[in-house]
């Protein structure tokens, strides 16, 4: 079985910028690709950015795209989502997930909450 641990969010006033963590405790992570999603107050969840195993392809939802980057260390066997110019509309729990190469399953994390407030 695998495990998420994410990390790294909290309060930040707007234009602020935070980076989230993605850690697995288990499985190979050089074979996963990593994906980002959030959740806000009265909306579903949506999509906000991946990256493939090997960081080749990256995509980005709109509303994210030029403020968010998606990146992956290895060899920490680590993902992030480094957040910039954060706006209150950005307030959402965000959530990580894996998905094994050549595979339909999906491992998510716990979730870690943003909160953009002036």
């Amino acid at each position: 079985q695998v495990q998420l641990v994410e990390s790294g969010g909290g309060v930040v006033k707007p234009g602020g910028s935070l980076r989230l963590s993605c850690a697995p405790s288990g499985g190979t992570f050089t074979k996963y690709a990593l994906a980002w999603f959030r959740r806000a107050p009265g909306r579903e969840r949506e999509f906000v950015a991946a990256i493939s195993s090997s960081g080749s392809i990256i995509d980005y939802a709109d509303s994210v795209k030029g403020r968010f980057t998606i990146s992956r260390d290895n060899a920490k066997n680590t993902g992030y989502l480094q957040m910039s110019s954060l706006k209150h509309e950005d307030t959402a729990v965000y959530y990580c997930k894996l998905v094994p190469h050549g595979t339909t399953n999906e491992y998510w994390g716990q979730g870690t909450q943003v909160t953009v407030s002036s």
